[in-house]
């Protein structure tokens, strides 16, 4: 039995007791229990040495502690939303998640689903292999823009840039706006470099979902020799509540072999896939289900590799997974994939598309099996598409 009433916390549920993940409300830092938030700060004699951090505007200060802080936390949380009684200060209020709830200092986004990957290598390399021969090799990535992530809820713009045409490119909206279904992961702890995937867990508080939105046709002219560039740094939303990556202890699988041994810097002693089921929604209408153990490199990796060069892992880095992808046609993570670049149009409330239309909303959700039966949620992340600016007069 618990202090708490809401029906929606309960080991059933996505945000019972065996996930808590931390957001930020108008009272500062707070814990999600089912349908509602429960601010800290009133709680900070309740945490001992940890009082500073729950008291805090924000998840900075949290993300600059270490694991054993983190574990710490989590513990005291347990025991205090657990309890047959509500301790002193404790008051239930909405979620809130109008900001996201911490500062993000880098943000990566990697390429790790095979199916994904050659998909879109099917699609815009119709002559070449699908997959490229560093990609079982390596984690592939590329660095985006930090101060487009933005929280769940946040309409996004249609982007312009330049896409082919008859007679050259030209400079107008994108007409093939698309999704990306992704996991990210929200770094912490001292700084550090050269990470072996066994330590890159100590630098993880927790996971998010990510929707790393796509304007397909830019893609296609400016990602060669490069890679992607303006196609992807309009907007990139995220979760506003971070499930710890301890939630996920019984969710950790190994992930589908590679067809070679990979270099010892990204072996894995015990692997950090994870058995997390994504669902796509489209303006209502659930379009796909992406299963996150179809991908081929971990996030243990993705840090392994992204430091082994020296770069330093740090306090609000946001490393997100790449399009979460099945073999299946309704397991693509997006909709480039589950319309086959427009070819084979899906409906979506009784009417044909492709790409996303101005007023569209994509929803993304996902669950993981917790502990002894239950159930690990993430918190959705969702958006909704507005005409493109007008460009700016001379």
């Amino acid at each position: 039995m618990s202090w708490i009433e809401d029906p929606a916390f309960g080991p059933d549920h996505p945000f019972g007791p065996q996930t808590l993940p931390y957001g930020v409300t108008p009272d500062g830092v707070a814990v999600r229990v089912g349908d509602r938030a429960l601010p800290l700060r009133p709680l900070a004699g309740s945490f001992g040495r940890l009082a500073d951090l729950v008291s805090a505007p924000d998840l900075d200060p949290l993300l600059r502690a270490d694991r054993a802080t983190w574990s710490e936390l989590r513990a005291r949380l347990v025991e205090l939303v657990t309890a047959p009684t509500a301790p002193r200060g404790a008051a239930l209020t909405d979620l809130g998640g109008e900001v996201l709830p911490f500062t993000v200092a880098d943000y990566v986004d990697f390429y790790s689903s095979r199916h994904h990957a050659e998909n879109v290598g099917r699609i815009f390399r119709p002559d070449g292999d699908p997959l490229l021969p560093n990609w079982t090799h390596l984690p592939v990535g590329y660095h985006g823009r930090a101060g487009t992530v933005v929280v769940s809820g946040t309409p996004v713009v249609r982007p312009r840039g330049q896409r082919r045409a008859e007679g050259g490119p030209v400079f107008e909206p994108s007409a093939r706006l698309d999704v990306e279904a992704e996991v990210g992961f929200v770094c912490g702890g001292p700084p550090a470099s050269r990470l072996t995937p066994d330590r890159a867990a100590d630098h993880v508080l927790g996971v998010v979902l990510v929707n790393d939105w796509s304007a397909r046709d830019v893609q296609a002219w400016e990602y060669q020799p490069l890679g992607p560039f303006l196609a992807k740094s309009f907007a990139t939303s995220a979760s506003a509540w971070i499930t710890p990556l301890e939630a996920f202890a019984v969710a950790r699988v190994a992930p589908p072999a590679l067809p070679n041994p990979v270099l010892p810097h990204l072996v894995e002693e015990r692997p950090w896939g994870l058995d997390l089921t994504l669902e796509v929604e489209w303006n209502g209408e659930v379009v796909s289900r992406p299963p996150f153990r179809e991908m081929s490199w971990t996030f243990a990796q993705q840090l392994a590799h992204l430091s082994s060069n020296g770069a330093p892992v740090r306090p609000g880095d946001l490393i997100a997974s790449g399009t979460v992808s099945g073999p299946e046609v309704d397991e693509r993570g997006s909709f480039l994939e589950l319309t086959w670049n427009g070819r084979d149009p899906v409906v979506v409330a009784g009417a044909e598309r492709s790409f996303l239309e101005d007023g569209d909303t994509v929803r993304i959700t996902a669950t993981a099996p917790g502990p002894d039966g239950s159930v690990v949620g993430l918190a959705e992340v969702v958006g909704t598409v507005l005409a493109a600016a007008p460009v700016p007069e001379r």
